[in-house]
């Protein structure tokens, strides 16, 4: 096929080893300052995050909706209450509510409508069009076992939202 050594060079195969062993320096030298460049770039990031997380674990702590929510142990264990028998509230809106620490009927029915729609800004765009004014009025209503009433009162809204 071919010859490593065509001109017959006595010296030819310590030509090849000491080229290779340049490459093999050179390569590692040249992926040693790249994953330093990379290293460098993935600690300026964590930083970047870790001041984000210290931001927002202090407005979360200082927050109303913090404030008003439940966070003692017995809460996580305790099962929480199916909300999407509620009238305008479907499985995103139901994780959003758990997410934020209203799990039954009871502490949803407590909750002031203005902070459901702080809840519902606060987690973008998909979720503004919701009218969560009429929530508390039938979580009380589920809360209560008032099944009848309940279902009455979603004729009369459309979306969740009242059409007065």
């Amino acid at each position: 096929m071919f010859d490593l050594n065509p001109l017959n060079n006595p010296d030819a195969l310590w030509q090849h080893l000491i080229m290779l062993a340049g490459a093999i320096i050179i390569g590692y030298m040249i992926g040693h300052l790249d994953s330093k460049t990379k290293k460098e770039a993935l600690e300026v990031k964590l930083n970047k995050i870790s001041n984000e997380l210290e931001i927002c674990q202090t407005q979360t702590t200082s927050s109303p909706i913090a404030k008003s929510v439940n966070t003692s142990p017995s809460l996580a264990i305790q099962p929480s209450d199916d909300f999407k028998i509620i009238e305008g509230i479907g499985p995103a809106i139901e994780q959003l509510l758990y997410s934020n620490g209203i799990y039954t009927y009871t502490h949803l029915s407590q909750t002031q409508p203005n902070l459901l729609v702080n809840i519902l800004q606060k987690s973008g765009n998909n979720f503004q069009m919701h009218d969560p004014r009429t929530w508390p009025q039938q979580a009380k209503l589920a809360e209560a076992k008032m099944w009848d009433a309940l279902k009455e009162l979603q004729k009369e809204l459309n979306g969740g939202r009242s059409e007065n």
